[in-house]
Formats: C-alpha cells, structure tokens, sequence
C-alpha cells in the first residue's frame, strides 16, 4: 500500500521542463507564439466556416480537406497555449492525468494528418487519372468511411500505446520535455522492464510509415498520371489548360510538405549531438505550430473555389462599411 501512495504522489504532481529565455525575451517570446496560435486558430476557423456554409464546397475533396483544418486547430491547442503559460508566468508545474491527456492528443494529431493526406491524395489520383467514374466512385458515404477509418486506426494504435505505457510503476516526476509525449511519460517509470513498450512503439513507427507510403503511392500514380496528361495538353490545348492541370496537385504537394519537413527538421536535430536543448525544443514545436499556421494559407491560395468565396466575402465586407461610412456623413 505504501508503494502505491508513493507512487501516487511522485506521478501525480509533475514538474515539466522549461525553455532557457533571457528574463528580457520573456514577452516579445511569448507575444511571438500568442500571435502564431491566434492567426492559426482564425484562419482554421474561417476555412472551416466556409467548408460548413456553402453549399458551393459541399464536395468530396472539402470532406476530407475539413478533417485537416479541424486536426490543425486539435493539435496547436493542446501543445502552444500550455507552453505559453508557462512561459509567461515562469512555472513548471503539471498535472499527470492533464499529462496523459496532452501526450495522448498530440500523438492523435502527429499520427493522424499522415492518413488524412493519404486520403486526399487518393482522392486526387481518381479526379485526374478517373475523371468520368470520380462522382461514382468518391461518393459522399465512402468519403466518410476513409475519413472515420483513418480517425477510428489512428486512435486504436495511440490507444494500445498509452495503455502500455500506464501499466508501468511511476516513481519519477520530471517531464523532460517542455509538453507531454508519450516518450517523456515513459521516463517516469522505475526503470520496469519496457521492452514492450519499445517493440510496441517501433512496430507503430513503422506501421505509420509503411501505411502512409502505401496510401500516398497514388500520389506518385498522381503525378505520373499528371505528366501524361500535361504531355498530351501541349498537343491540343492552350496554355490556360496545361495551367489548369499543372495547379491541380499543388494543394496536397504543398500540404504534405509543410507537415513533413517539421518532422525531417526534428529527425536531424535529434542526430546533432552538440544542438542546445533550447534549439530542440524548437525544432520539436516547429512540427505543432507550422502546419496549422501554413496550412490556411495553403488552402487560400491554392484552391481556387476557397479563394474566390474568401474574396467574395471581403468584398462585401468593404463594401457594407463604405456604406456604413456614408450613412455616417
């Protein structure tokens, strides 16, 4: 009984690493990262107002495109605001079970966007290589059953992760990392045989990497379809067209990018053994507030039918004030 109570009380009560800063840096840092959640979150919200709204963007590409927004504002909610914080007040104080449920969403959120993109480039194969069967084939139901698929694998494989990891006997309270992830929660453990946990980790590494490269291979069929169709615009079509279908990819190349090479970054940092802690703790939150900052960008820029509404909108927007300002004359 007495082990159980210490073992209470040394997981319970955590303290959780902090970021080096020069007291004089506290707040520019802290206004920096305050900017760059409140701009995610906006420009997430709106993208997924717009996807909700109009009727226009009720379309199998924005069902699956609705995920990646919703999974963007899911992930930079549970990581910055907590960091932040504590940042600003200078504290390292948390809670385990608050612990528990950061590392846990967090891992739905790195694992997820990888079968999210593999879904939409499946979805942007049939488009181009299927053209006349895509309406028959990318129906609204089967949307749906790819969408839940990718949540419900996710979740089953985060969820067999946490239970392995909550059987091991706590003793420790230092959370080495600056948030919770299931590697720092593993560390607080009394040093229990966690050859299980490892396999279990590696095996889901490696079941990610394998399933997301086997579902973003038709990317490749993609932009291999892509070429061939671009071979044959430039036989009997104008510039407009070759245009039009050198653009149709660039969306989900762009998205794929910009969720990738955070996590390249992190794979290089953790390989130069003379990087300061203050520049991993950067290079690990690089892969939590630059997708969800890039991604609305993104979407607006790229996506042609998402652009036009947002123009629409501020259109009328002007145009309701300078009317408003008239009024006031």
């Amino acid at each position: 009984m007495a082990g159980n109570l210490s073992n209470l009380t040394f997981t319970f009560n955590l303290k959780i690493a902090k970021l080096d800063i020069h007291p004089k840096a506290i707040y520019p840092v802290f206004l920096a990262g305050a900017l760059i959640y409140v701009f995610s979150v906006v420009c997430n919200g709106i993208i997924l107002g717009l996807i909700i709204t109009q009727r226009s963007l009720h379309k199998p590409m924005f069902y699956i495109m609705f995920s990646l927004p919703l999974t963007d504002l899911i992930g930079i909610t549970v990581g910055l605001p907590r960091v932040l914080v504590d940042i600003l007040t200078e504290t390292n104080d948390v809670y385990y079970p608050t612990c528990v449920l950061q590392a846990f969403l967090l891992h739905m959120y790195a694992c997820s966007i990888p079968f999210l993109l593999a879904a939409m480039s499946v979805d942007r194969y049939i488009a181009i290589c299927k053209p006349l069967r895509y309406n028959s084939i990318m129906t609204p139901c089967k949307i749906c059953g790819i969408i839940v698929l990718a949540w419900g694998l996710d979740f089953a494989l985060i969820l067999v992760l946490f239970s392995l990891q909550s059987r091991m006997v706590k003793c420790k309270s230092f959370i080495t990392n600056v948030y919770c992830d299931n590697a720092s929660l593993l560390l607080l453990s009394c040093g229990g045989d966690l050859t299980v946990n490892n396999v279990y980790g590696l095996f889901i590494t490696a079941f990610i990497q394998i399933s997301t490269l086997f579902l973003v291979a038709p990317l490749f069929i993609i932009v291999l379809s892509y070429m061939g169709i671009v071979f044959a615009l430039s036989k009997i079509t104008t510039w407009e067209a070759r245009l039009k279908a050198l653009k149709t990819c660039v969306s989900h190349l762009l998205l794929v990018v910009s969720f990738f090479l955070p996590v390249i970054c992190i794979y290089i940092a953790s390989l130069i053994t003379s990087l300061t802690p203050n520049a991993r703790v950067i290079s690990g939150s690089l892969s939590l507030s630059l997708p969800p900052m890039l991604n609305p960008i993104i979407y607006v820029l790229n996506t042609a039918e998402i652009r036009v509404l947002i123009q629409k909108l501020l259109k009328n927007r002007i145009v309701s004030i300078r009317k408003n300002i008239s009024k006031r004359r």
